[in-house]
């Protein structure tokens, strides 16, 4: 086996656009471990800089300018370091920035005008959760003008709404969203990264649902289900949106020619659950489920000890317990990266 027969991908140069984080894994953070351990070369330009993620109660740290952004980018082009097959896009902290991250993505997405399928975009569109944003007002509009040069968009279910103007309520308002962002945006990929919908089964689950558009922009929708583990993690999404980079691309390689065609769109007569994205979901959830499993044993037994250890806590020890809490739910990446590298694959895409 050479060196290369080892990773999923051919050599990919990815640029990474995110926040960061000096303790645990969100972010680029997150992010940049797991692309690398797949085998990419990964530049991380962080939008954000803290001492941790803000499930601890606080952080500090500095918000990057949109002007500081783009001029890291600069750098990177004025010394030719901007040959990026790949860019992968998610918290901005504000308009500005947005509209920065743009111009970075259509300077890239120019260069490869030439070679259909070169330059690949996936944009996480980080505005909110449940019902509410945590941005400012003017990044909606900001993303809404953005997404239309993206490949592939990974909003959660708040954020498809806020960017479709369609409530997901059902199956069909979902259908219909997905359509609306596929006809107006004209975007060839989507995935709703976390749907919550009535369950008459009572079974606690999690979906995802994705949808490559076919020539005539019209959805192929496929869904893939996976049980609800019982504990609060942070950079989950973060996570989903660097494996699916990567098994995307590991997908459309092997599909003869279609890593040459525009944003790797697959011909017409491809079933929704046989498309890369689809394939890709597959490989994305099991290594997910795998190393948040094994997250949750560790933070069980973390919880356990702090219990045992200490008694009479009261309300005014409720950051104690907050923080105790966050800490032991951190991502447990390192010691499980066969879990990313070989997942076993029991969750299967259906079509919706």
């Amino acid at each position: 086996m050479s060196a290369d027969d080892s990773f999923p991908i051919p050599e990919t140069k990815v640029l990474a656009i995110a926040s960061h984080v000096v303790y645990g894994y969100v972010g680029n953070t997150m992010a940049t471990f797991v692309m690398q351990s797949l085998g990419c070369e990964v530049a991380a330009l962080n939008t954000v800089e803290f001492s941790n993620h803000l499930g601890y109660g606080q952080a500090k740290g500095t918000r990057a300018t949109a002007k500081e952004i783009s001029d890291i980018y600069e750098g990177l082009k004025n010394s030719f370091l901007d040959d990026f097959d790949m860019m992968l896009s998610g918290y901005l902290p504000g308009a500005a920035s947005v509209e920065a991250v743009g111009i970075i993505a259509r300077d890239l997405k120019l260069k490869a005008a030439l070679k259909p399928g070169s330059f690949f975009w996936v944009l996480d569109p980080v505005m909110g959760d449940n019902g509410k944003l945590y941005v400012a007002e003017d990044v909606v509009p900001a993303y809404k003008n953005l997404i239309k040069d993206a490949d592939l968009i990974l909003p959660n279910q708040f954020e498809a709404e806020t960017l479709s103007g369609v409530k997901i309520v059902d199956m069909e308002t979902l259908k219909e969203a997905i359509t609306t962002l596929h006809e107006r945006y004209r975007i060839p990929h989507i995935m709703i990264t976390s749907i919550s919908l009535p369950n008459p089964e009572g079974t606690a689950s999690l979906s995802v649902v994705g949808s490559t558009f076919t020539s005539g922009a019209k959805p192929r929708i496929f869904g893939v289900k996976i049980p609800v583990i019982d504990c609060f993690f942070s950079g989950t999404g973060d996570m989903f949106a660097a494996l699916l980079l990567v098994r995307l691309r590991e997908a459309v390689n092997a599909m003869e020619g279609l890593m040459q065609k525009a944003a790797w769109v697959s011909d017409d007569d491809v079933e929704a659950t046989e498309l890369p994205l689809a394939k890709a979901t597959e490989k994305v959830l099991a290594s997910m489920h795998e190393v948040l499993k094994k997250t949750k044993e560790k933070r069980d037994e973390e919880w356990n000890k702090f219990q045992n250890r200490v008694t009479g806590l009261g309300e005014d020890d409720e950051q104690t317990i907050r923080v105790v809490k966050a800490k032991a739910a951190e991502v447990r990446l390192v010691r499980n990266l066969g879990c990313l590298k070989h997942p076993d694959v029991r969750f299967r895409a259906e079509k919706v």
